[in-house]
C-alpha cells in the first residue's frame, strides 16, 4: 500500500467528506457523513474529525487541509476570505491553522466580493474553482457550480473577477415543501419527464420577469389538465433552473456563453439536469466533476503548504 501523504476534508453546513491521500496522489481511505458545520458545532469539530481519521487509520502527525464551512465564522476556526479580484494562487497563501491540535491541520479561506451593490461570499466552492481551473489558468472562464446556493463564477487567467450566488437549490426545496405547491408535487415518484423540465427552461429562460406566474402555472395547470406529480416536480426545477441561466448569462451578448463555453463543475442528478438545461437553450459546456475538481484543489493546497 502507497505511504500516506496528508488528509484532505470538504467540511460542508450539512455534510462531510474525508480523504486519506498516498503519495502518488491515490485514495487509500474515505470517509463520508452528515456531520457537516451544524452537527460538527454541536459534537465538537475535532471530535468528529478525529473518530474519522482514527477509521481511516490515518497515522499521529498525518497533516490534514480542510477546506469549506469549517472556516465560517460559526465553525472550528474562522479562515476568512480573500476578496475580489481575487487571485486563485493567494488561496494556497492564506491558509489557517488549526491550534492546539497534534497535527498540523489547515483550513482554506473563502472568497469575499464586498461590492455594495452585489456583495456576496463563497466557501468551499473556492477549492473547486482550484481545482477546475488551476491556480494559473491562461484562459477566460465562466464557471457554473450549481447546488443549494448555486455560484457564477466570472475568472480571468487565474483570477476571480467577480460571482454571484443563487438559493436556486434551496428554493426549489422550499417551494416544493412549504407552498401551494406542495400539493402538486405530493406522492411524486422517481420517473422523469425530459420535455416538461425542457419546456420549463425555456419558458423561465426567455421570461424570467414571469417567474412567478410561471411557478403558479404548476399548480393551475395541474388542476385543469391533469398530469403527474412527478411532471409538476420536473416543471417547478426546470423553472427555477432557468431562471438561473437567465440571469448567470445576463452579462454576455445577449444571453449567449463565451466562446469557450461555460464550464460546468457538478456531479450526479445535478450534473445531468444542468447539462440538459444548457443544452436546451444551446449554450456549449466542459463538464467537470465537482468531487473530482476539490480533491484536486486540495491536494494543490497540500502541496503548496508541505509539498508533498
Amino acid at each position: 500500500m502507497s505511504e500516506a501523504a496528508y488528509v484532505a476534508v470538504d467540511w460542508g453546513t450539512s455534510s462531510f467528506r474525508l480523504w486519506l491521500v498516498g503519495r502518488a496522489g491515490n485514495v487509500l481511505g474515505e470517509r463520508r457523513s452528515h456531520e457537516g458545520m451544524m452537527a460538527a458545532g454541536k459534537l465538537g469539530f475535532a471530535t468528529v474529525l478525529q473518530s474519522h481519521l482514527k477509521a481511516v487509520g490515518a497515522a499521529d502527525g498525518l497533516p490534514v487541509v480542510i477546506c469549506g464551512m469549517a472556516g465560517a465564522r460559526q465553525g472550528w476556526v474562522e479562515a476568512g476570505y480573500v476578496e475580489t479580484p481575487a487571485r486563485l494562487a493567494s488561496i494556497l497563501k492564506q491558509a489557517v491553522v488549526v491550534p492546539g491540535q497534534d497535527r498540523d491541520i489547515r483550513i482554506l479561506p473563502g472568497i469575499a466580493q464586498r461590492d455594495p451593490k452585489a456583495p456576496d461570499v463563497m466557501r468551499g466552492e473556492e477549492t473547486q474553482l482550484l481545482g477546475a481551473l488551476g491556480a494559473d489558468a491562461a484562459d477566460d472562464a465562466l464557471v457554473c457550480m450549481p447546488g443549494t446556493h448555486s455560484k457564477w463564477v466570472t475568472a480571468s487567467r487565474g483570477t476571480v473577477e467577480r460571482f454571484a450566488t443563487f438559493m436556486t437549490g434551496e428554493l426549489f426545496d422550499v417551494v416544493s415543501r412549504e407552498t401551494i405547491l406542495s400539493h402538486a408535487v405530493a406522492g411524486a415518484d422517481e420517473a422523469e419527464d425530459v420535455e416538461t423540465f425542457k419546456s420549463a427552461v425555456v419558458a423561465a429562460f426567455e421570461a424570467p420577469a414571469f417567474a412567478a406566474n410561471l411557478l403558479f402555472q404548476v399548480r393551475s395547470g395541474q388542476l385543469l389538465y391533469g398530469g403527474k406529480p412527478s411532471s409538476a416536480r420536473e416543471k417547478i426545477s426546470g423553472t427555477l433552473i432557468g431562471l438561473e441561466l437567465a440571469a448567470g448569462l445576463a452579462g454576455e451578448a445577449p444571453k449567449e456563453a463565451p466562446k469557450a463555453g461555460i464550464t460546468l463543475v457538478a456531479s450526479g442528478r445535478l450534473q445531468m439536469l444542468y447539462q440538459l438545461a444548457f443544452d436546451t437553450v444551446s449554450v456549449p459546456v466542459r463538464s467537470i466533476g465537482a468531487e473530482d475538481a476539490v480533491r484536486r484543489g486540495l491536494a494543490m493546497a497540500a502541496h503548496s503548504i508541505w509539498n508533498v
